[in-house]
């Protein structure tokens, strides 16, 4: 498994004003949009968004693992794949990935070595 992510300080601007109640309130519901838009977005592919954004839907999951870990609750990998894709991950792909093109193959590789 990669390192684990720092916590990103959210605490910033307009958000410097909000209790830590109200941040966790609005972080989690912006997670909870972020999921539906990609599982609504199944037309885009994990490897599209790795080489546009750096991140996929199996970097998302290990987010949510490594965050219910941190709230001393165990979450196995499927399990956390299940809570953003909507469904077990091999029935995602079965149903939705795509062979990754070679340009697109390649383009990880450049942007990812060693991944």
């Amino acid at each position: 498994m990669p390192p684990v992510q720092p916590e990103a300080d959210l605490a910033l601007g307009a958000a410097a004003q909000l209790t830590p109640e109200q941040r966790d309130r609005i972080e989690a519901a912006a997670f909870r949009k972020l999921v539906q838009h990609l599982r609504e977005r199944s037309d885009v592919q994990n490897i599209d968004m790795m080489n546009l954004t750096g991140f996929c839907r199996n970097c998302t999951s290990r987010w949510y693992q490594e965050a219910a870990a941190d709230a001393g609750v165990a979450l196995e990998t499927p399990a956390a794949r299940e809570v953003i894709y909507g469904m077990p991950y091999k029935a995602w792909q079965a149903a939705f990935q795509k062979e990754a093109s070679p340009e697109q193959q390649a383009a990880f590789a450049a942007k990812n070595p060693g991944h």
